[in-house]
C-alpha cells in the first residue's frame, strides 16, 4: 500500500486537480468560457497534469445540477467510469471515483472499482461519501435519512466492498443494511493491496468514518483562519496516531493565477461580482436550509464564499503570491490540495510553468 497512499512520489505537498467532471467547475458564474466539462477537454487536460507531475484528480459526484442561469455542474460525468477512462491514458496520476455509498449496491461498486484499478495499473482513489442532496436522492427513489444513519450505512457499505476485494469468494454478509447470499468477486485490485481511500466530511460523525475507514480525510479551509485549521489537521492525525494509523489530510482552494496581483484580484472580482450565477447560489443555500431572513448578514456572508468558489481557500494573484499560498497550506500540516480553475485547460499550463518550479524551489515538489 506504501506506493499507493504516497501516490507514487514523495512530494511534500500533493497537487490536484478538482471538479474537473462537472460543468462550471466549482465557479458559479455566468462567464462564457467557464468550464463546459466535455470529454475531449477532459482528456486533453488530464494528459497535461500527468506530464507535468500533478498528484491526483479528484471529481465531484453529483447527479443533479443547481439551476440558475447555467444550471451549475448540470452537465456531469459518472466518475468511476470518467476516472477509467483518465487512467487508460495517463501514465503516472492517481484518478478517483467519487462515489455516494447509498445510491450504489457495493458488489456493482466493489467490481466497477477493481476495473478501474486494472485499468490504470493500481492508480484509481475511492472518495467515499454518505451525500446530503435531498434531490438527488429523490432520483434514485432512496430516503436520505439522518447523518448517523447515512454513516452507518457507510460503513456496513464500506466493509463489504473491502471485504469483496480480499482474498475470500463464496461468503454471506449479513447486516443491518444488507444480506448477501455466497458472495464473489474476481478479480482482485491490483497488485494484491487495494485502492486508496478518502472521505469528504466536516461533521464530527464524517470525521470519525474517516479516522476509522480511511487513509485520507478531504475538508475545507476556514479562508482567514489557517492558526485554526492546523490546529485541526494537527488533532485529527494525532488521533489517527493514537490508533495505530496514518492519516492523510487535503483541502480545497480555487486558483486565479495571473502575471501580477492586480491582474487576479480585478478577474475575481469581476466574476464574483459583475459575473455570478446567484440564483444557483440561493437555490443551493436553499438546499442547506440557509435563508436571508434568519440572519441577512450571515447569509450574505455564505453567498459570497459560495460564489468565490464553493467555499475553498483562496489563492488569488501573482505565481508569486499562489506559490505562498500552497506553502501555508502545507506549513499548517495538510498533505495535499485538490483545487479548481475557472477554465482548467486553459489556466493549467501557466500554472504549470510558473507556479510549480516556485514550489520546487520551495522544496514542496520534485
Amino acid at each position: 500500500m506504501q506506493q499507493r497512499l504516497s501516490m507514487y512520489n514523495n512530494n511534500k505537498l500533493k497537487l490536484g486537480i478538482f471538479g474537473a467532471n462537472c460543468s462550471s467547475g466549482r465557479a458559479v458564474t455566468t462567464l462564457s468560457d467557464r468550464w463546459m466539462a466535455d470529454w475531449e477537454s477532459c482528456l486533453q487536460m488530464a494528459i497535461m497534469a500527468d506530464e507535468a507531475g500533478i498528484d491526483f484528480m479528484l471529481p465531484i459526484g453529483r447527479w443533479k445540477g443547481y439551476g440558475g442561469d447555467t444550471d451549475f455542474q448540470g452537465t456531469t460525468f459518472e466518475t468511476v467510469t470518467w476516472a477509467a477512462g483518465l487512467l487508460g491514458a495517463t501514465k503516472r496520476m492517481t484518478v478517483f471515483g467519487t462515489v455516494h455509498a447509498p445510491l450504489i449496491h457495493p458488489i456493482i461498486a466493489a467490481k466497477e472499482f477493481v476495473t478501474a484499478d486494472t485499468i490504470g495499473r493500481g492508480r484509481f482513489g475511492l472518495n467515499v461519501v454518505v451525500g446530503w442532496n435531498e434531490g438527488e436522492f429523490e432520483m434514485f427513489g432512496v430516503s436520505k435519512g439522518d447523518v448517523a444513519t447515512r454513516y452507518e450505512y457507510g460503513q456496513e457499505w464500506l466493509n463489504a466492498v473491502k471485504q469483496m476485494w480480499g482474498p475470500d469468494d463464496d461468503y454471506d454478509i449479513e447486516g443491518k443494511f444488507f444480506s448477501l447470499k455466497k458472495v464473489r468477486a474476481k478479480p482482485k485490485p491490483y497488485g494484491g493491496t487495494r485502492p486508496m481511500i478518502m472521505s469528504a466530511g466536516a461533521s464530527e460523525t464524517g470525521r470519525a468514518f474517516a479516522l476509522k475507514n480511511c487513509d485520507a480525510l478531504f475538508t475545507a479551509v476556514p479562508m482567514s483562519n489557517l492558526e485554526k485549521a492546523a490546529t485541526e489537521v494537527a488533532d485529527v492525525k494525532r488521533l489517527a496516531q493514537s490508533d495505530g494509523r496514518e492519516l492523510g489530510v487535503f483541502t480545497v482552494g480555487e486558483v486565479v493565477c495571473r502575471p501580477t496581483r492586480k491582474e487576479a484580484v480585478d478577474f475575481q472580482k469581476y466574476w464574483t461580482a459583475e459575473a455570478a450565477d446567484w440564483k444557483a447560489v440561493d437555490y443551493i443555500l436553499q438546499l442547506r436550509g440557509e435563508n436571508r431572513e434568519q440572519d441577512p448578514e450571515q447569509y450574505d456572508k455564505l453567498r459570497r464564499a459560495l460564489v468565490y468558489g464553493m467555499s475553498g481557500f483562496p489563492l488569488i494573484g501573482s505565481p508569486d503570491d499562489v506559490a505562498d499560498g500552497l506553502e501555508k497550506i502545507s506549513q499548517a500540516g495538510f498533505d495535499g490540495i485538490g483545487f479548481s480553475f475557472i477554465n482548467y485547460l486553459s489556466e493549467l499550463p501557466y500554472f504549470i510553468d510558473e507556479v510549480l518550479p516556485r514550489l520546487k524551489r520551495m522544496g514542496l515538489r520534485h
